[in-house]
């Protein structure tokens, strides 16, 4: 059978563009069993039955706190019995690690951690290195999916996690472990008994090299929750953010700094992105960004040099590159200053990812600081989106953009003009200069 490895449709021969879904070049081919799929793990509790929606009873289920109050932010405030979570990320970006010191830190329940990539004693090597004791947790390598099973029917786990579901393969299938097959039986029988059973059940998933989530899409459709694990390997920060959640918002995100005994959680990010730099250097404008539901402040570094070649070079860290030219092309076109034939390379700190168009302004005031070599003045930050005509278009959550600003003892705030109706600016002390146009905020900033 040739199976699509984006949306899961089957179909007996192989075909260009999947009827599906409608994407090209994702059918693969696999092997298929005629034997009959084995009902594995409990029993579907009693038949269905149609039902008033009125009529159904419903019980407040209390959910299962974690020791990391950035997981359980993520997660809408703690596992839910009976959930199945599928936690994904680069190579070596600390998934294991943040799953295993988790759950070492649990006291109330068994815990059965189903290793298919490592050895026994790798992971007590890493639960040593982290430094828990982990009473209740059993671990079991193993990577086939009716041994587990047996496993599972022993310890009787109150919480379980499989690292990873490419590696688990069900012996009613002829395709190898990893194949879009495997997963979607895998994960459909791991559904079945985490809804029937009542246990939460998290998986640890590879992604492809373009950032998805590896295996069928289904598996995403199949799971409650789908949480990834962001961030660069050389840089120290990572960002955990909800893509799917059943049970709470996909729009909050945890903060983590890898360190030697594991990973730490970031309570106040803002002072760990801001440098302490007491000189006053150009081209460095602190931004009030929003990631989620979370605000912070952002260092935002800018370096303008003459061009040494004929084509000048454009660098991008941490902001989209095709943004940046558009904001150069505004100053050039709307302001008047001239960038042709300069060098612009621009930094987020801290190895961050941004795509709020709120930090438009915090851009170009450290590209034209680093320009005409002025530094902006201490206790200035600013938010606002640039618009192609040179305005500074209004920019959301904005109160919470400000007391985050003075929170953190920012004396001055530049933001849109008109973005504080029906804002309470109660209890503000911070200074607010309002703009309406990026000559307004330059003329506040250099003057």
């Amino acid at each position: 059978m040739w199976y699509c490895s984006s949306c899961g449709a089957d179909f007996p021969r192989w075909e260009g563009r999947c009827p599906a879904c409608g994407e090209w070049n994702t059918l693969v081919e696999e092997k298929t069993s005629s034997r009959p799929s084995k009902n594995i793990g409990p029993a579907d509790a009693g038949h269905s039955e149609v039902q008033k929606i009125s009529d159904i009873m419903t019980s407040v289920q209390e959910r299962i706190p974690l020791p990391s109050k950035e997981l359980n932010r993520v997660l809408g405030g703690g596992l839910v019995p009976g959930s199945l979570v599928l936690l994904g990320g680069e190579p070596g970006i600390g998934k294991s690690t943040l799953v295993l010191q988790n759950i070492l830190s649990i006291k109330s329940r068994k815990v059965l951690y189903v290793s298919g990539e490592e050895s026994a004693t790798q992971l007590k090597l890493r639960a040593d290195r982290i430094g828990r004791p982990g009473d209740t947790c059993y671990i079991v390598c193993e990577t086939s999916l009716e041994t587990l099973f047996s496993h599972i029917h022993n310890v009787k786990p109150g919480l379980l996690i499989v690292d990873s579901i490419q590696t688990i393969a069900s012996d009613d299938l002829d395709s190898a472990a990893g194949s879009v097959s495997q997963v979607r039986e895998c994960a459909v029988r791991l559904l079945r008994y985490a809804k029937t059973s009542n246990t939460p059940v998290i998986l640890i998933g590879h992604i492809t090299k373009e950032g998805s989530l590896a295996g069928p899409k289904v598996l995403e459709h199949i799971v409650d929750a789908v949480l990834q694990f962001e961030g660069d390997s050389q840089y120290m920060y990572r960002i955990l953010r909800g893509i799917k959640n059943r049970f709470g918002s996909t729009s909050e995100i945890g903060i983590y700094e890898m360190c030697q005994r594991g990973l730490r959680e970031v309570t106040n990010p803002s002072e760990m992105l801001m440098s302490n730099n007491e000189e006053d250097l150009s081209g460095v404008a602190i931004g009030v960004t929003i990631d989620g539901m979370r605000p912070f402040l952002i260092e935002v570094q800018a370096l303008v040099s003459s061009a040494a070649y004929g084509t000048p070079q454009r660098s991008v860290t941490g902001f989209d590159s095709k943004r940046m030219n558009m904001l150069l092309a505004v100053l050039e076109k709307r302001v008047g200053f001239k960038l042709i034939q300069k060098d612009v390379f621009l930094n987020i700190a801290g190895g961050l990812k941004v795509n709020d168009p709120a930090l438009d302004l915090a851009v170009i005031s450290a590209i034209l600081s680093s320009n005409v070599d002025m530094a902006i003045p201490r206790g200035i930050c600013m938010t606002g989106e640039v618009g192609l005509s040179g305005e500074i278009r209004p920019v959301t959550r904005i109160e919470q953009r400000l007391r985050e600003a003075q929170k953190l003892g920012m004396t001055t705030i530049i933001l849109p003009k008109g973005n504080l109706k029906g804002i309470d600016l109660n209890g503000l002390t911070i200074r607010i200069v309002e703009v309406a146009k990026v000559e307004e905020a330059f003329r506040h900033l250099f003057a």
